[in-house]
């Protein structure tokens, strides 16, 4: 009999624990709530009282409230606290404490990206290509990006040395910050490209996107923009109230943007425009692709319908759930909250955001895709993208999950076979052919060997560079290098434009055809002297729908 009980109470620990729960045979739907909540009263004392380690009942209560939502299968549904609560307040405010610069890993160092406008680090005078040797006096040689990312930020009014290696200077420069509440900005690019098209590329929905983003195409307009070029693609999404607000610039008063659908009655809603089109006439592309999710697809699915925007590039991700945020207790220094998934998103013409592939496998095919390639038909909800939807106009759009552009443009074949060459090649010298890249265009900036982000890439940086490769014990045969070379040289002038003339130069260089997306939607825009022939223009370009690819007339 003792044996018995010990068993049962280990095996309904072990289910416990993980989430599951154990039920008498024939008892289910028909027991009462109450006894339910009885058994589980029942099992979380046996645990505390009898099992193996002493587990405390606020930490199996805890285990309790993980186990429940991970068996909803909701990777959006979640209990949260501590830095993840945190984390959850500076995506949705685009605030935190810091100096305000971007960083990453490059060449073995902390490398300045770029700072962020009016921030005490651009104050201060930091700049891109600035390599961060030392943040309080703590050398960065062996650090990760996100070591030097909590050691940079911290509450605001506090101070932060860092000592920088800039290239052309001989002698290390040492700054004394104070930190600062540093907001992200969503607009991180607001420019003009050739023939008076703006092209503006927006990351993330959290407060003030909208704002951001009116201000920045209102500035391109006073400097004559006359069609607009809006790059979604890599943005993640945010704020539902957000994603209609930057919707909103571009439609009719009255014109619906996202229904919600949910069990609860008041997540039964259609939001529409509560106001003037601001924008009225102006011609514009919509870029989008895999990793475009969210608000981001509220906005090109909305516009889509609307016939407002062409839609260019891959399928977007297909994050069409609504999550609502409940706090929990609010006593200081002990804020929970629970995050929950409570409607899902559909587009005014009524298709579904959301992707729901067949199976596990196709899920697992569209999840590990590259952005830029397009979603094979196999990983898509057949049953849906087989239904045809029609905008205002009467044009032909697919469902299935995510927004499918009204142009699919890929990376050229050649391109990506050079690309799947030079991976096979490195195999596990990736990080330091990367290394290799950034001291070359580092470099680069510094020698001043470039004028114009449009340079082209001679012989001699070419030899320059695969010595660089060569000094990193990184060797490419002649065959791999005359396959590998069309991608190797579009990096190597991708990143020296970056680090020499700013995000603005990289842009303006990809936008010559580095950037097979960004090029067609240039392309069609300088043509087109409305929204209409925008379109008329893209139909063309695919009467049937076919995949483009970047180089095809």
């Amino acid at each position: 009999m003792k044996q018995r009980i010990v068993v049962t109470t280990v095996v309904a620990a072990f289910a416990f624990v993980t989430g599951g729960w154990l039920m008498q045979k024939g008892g289910g739907a028909g027991d009462s709530v109450y006894r339910q909540a009885r058994l589980f009263d029942d099992v979380v004392s046996h645990v505390a009282d009898f099992y193996v380690d002493s587990v405390g009942e606020s930490q199996l209560y805890r285990f309790a409230i993980d186990g429940m939502l991970d068996k909803l299968r909701d990777p959006y549904t979640g209990f949260l606290d501590g830095r993840d609560l945190a984390r959850l307040r500076e995506q949705t405010s685009g605030n935190y404490g810091g100096i305000g610069i971007q960083i990453d890993k490059r060449d073995g160092a902390i490398v300045v990206v770029a700072p962020l406008p009016e921030t005490p680090a651009e104050r201060a005078g930091v700049q891109t290509g600035d390599r961060i040797v030392a943040v309080n006096d703590s050398s960065t040689q062996s650090w990760s990006q996100e070591q030097a990312v909590t050691a940079l930020r911290g509450p605001e009014g506090t101070q932060v040395r860092i000592t920088i290696d800039r290239p052309g200077s001989s002698t290390p420069i040492n700054l004394s910050l104070t930190r600062a509440r540093i907001h992200s900005r969503a607009v991180r690019l607001a420019t003009m490209l050739e023939g008076n098209v703006g092209y503006v590329e927006l990351f993330g929905f959290s407060q003030a996107t909208a704002r951001e983003l009116q201000r920045a195409v209102d500035s391109l307009r006073t400097a004559g923009m006359r069609a607009l070029v809006l790059d979604l693609r890599f943005n993640p999404g945010g704020l539902l109230d957000e994603g209609v607000s930057v919707a909103e610039l571009f439609l009719d008063q009255g014109q619906a943007i996202v229904a919600t659908r949910g069990r609860a009655p008041d997540a039964n809603r259609v939001l529409s425009d509560r106001g003037a089109q601001r924008y009225t006439g102006m011609p514009l592309v919509v870029l989008v692709n895999g990793a475009s999710a969210s608000a981001s697809e509220i906005v090109a699915g909305a516009l889509q319908d609307h016939d407002r925007a062409l839609v260019v590039g891959t399928t977007t991700y297909g994050k069409g759930l609504v999550q609502s945020v409940y706090p929990l207790s609010s006593q200081p220094g002990n804020e929970v909250v629970l995050k929950l998934t409570t409607a899902r998103w559909f587009t005014p013409s009524g298709r579904s955001i959301q992707r729901t592939p067949q199976n596990r496998a196709a899920e697992t095919v569209a999840d590990a895709r590259d952005p830029e390639e397009e979603l094979s038909a196999a990983a898509r909800d057949t049953a849906d993208a087989r239904r045809v939807y029609r905008s205002d106009a009467g044009r032909v759009m697919r469902g299935g999950g995510g927004i499918v552009p009204d142009l699919v443009v890929r990376p050229d074949s050649g391109v990506i076979a050079a690309r799947e060459a030079l991976t096979r090649a490195l195999d596990s010298n990736v990080v330091r052919y990367t290394d290799a890249i950034a001291a070359f265009a580092l470099d680069t900036r510094a020698r001043r060997m470039v004028s114009s982000p449009l340079f082209a890439v001679t012989a001699a940086m070419r030899e320059d560079f695969l010595a660089r490769l060569r000094q990193r014990n990184v060797r490419l045969d002649e065959a791999t290098l005359r396959t590998a070379w069309p991608f190797i040289e579009q990096q190597l002038g991708a990143q020296t434009a970056r680090f020499t003339f700013g995000r603005t130069g990289e842009v303006r260089r990809l936008s010559g055809g580095g950037d097979p997306v960004l090029a067609e939607a240039l392309r069609l825009a300088q043509a087109a002297r409305s929204q209409s022939e925008l379109l008329s223009l893209a139909a063309a370009r695919n009467p049937a729908g076919e995949t483009a690819r970047a180089g095809q007339p």
